[in-house]
């Protein structure tokens, strides 16, 4: 928080009226919370939580590699699941098992080599992923300027008339190096405080 409130003194006014940096603690089970993730996504979240609850019942109540691959498509698909978010979950606890997402020890890999292995799954594009380096592994320096809550959060964060690109963002986050995600999340915050229009990135 100090050092960047030091690099930026706009930013470090918002770090002040917001307070402590916060960020939600993830699951502890990696394979979890990115099929969370899928299973969340263009969803309002009653009805995913509502999916989310028969998906589990579906699998035997562990969500395992194992007991997605021993449940028949049909089943998931009777607990709600999208015919493509059956396909890639399937996808998903495939490659974890034969290794091509290698979820045990995966804190031992640098963010793109994550971001690269995941975007392999099919339904994971690089913002879940960032995500996922975000929440679930802590990572300090991720950065999605691509995300409509941090542009939005950036532009009422420097009184700007217009959001600003991803691209924009994408270099205007630089300065931040190596913890663009303590901005991001203040950005997230400023939706919140400023509007009142916050949603978190991945719903409760």
């Amino acid at each position: 928080m100090a050092e960047v409130a030091r690099r930026d003194p706009v930013m470090g006014a918002h770090i002040a009226r917001v307070g402590q940096f916060d960020i939600r603690p993830g699951q502890g089970d990696h394979f979890q919370a990115l099929v969370r993730s899928i299973l969340y996504q263009q969803l309002a979240g009653r009805a995913a939580a509502a999916i989310h609850a028969r998906f589990i019942d579906a699998v035997g109540g562990r969500v395992t590699p194992a007991a997605v691959l021993a449940t028949p498509p049909d089943s998931l698909r009777a607990a709600g699941l999208s015919g493509a978010k059956t396909l890639s979950i399937t996808d998903l606890a495939t490659r974890v098992t034969d290794g091509t997402v290698p979820l045990d020890g995966i804190e031992a890999y640098q963010d793109q080599e994550i971001v690269s292995r995941l975007v392999a799954v099919r339904g994971i594009g690089p913002w879940t992923a960032q995500m996922f380096l975000l929440f679930e592994l802590r990572r300090l320096d991720v950065w999605p300027a691509g995300d409509l809550g941090v542009r939005h959060g950036w532009k009422l964060i420097y009184n700007l008339d217009e959001m600003p690109s991803a691209r924009e963002l994408e270099m205007l986050g630089e300065k931040f190096r190596p913890y663009r995600t303590v901005p991001a999340w203040y950005a997230w915050q400023a939706v919140h405080i400023l509007r009142g229009e916050f949603v978190l990135p991945e719903p409760k």
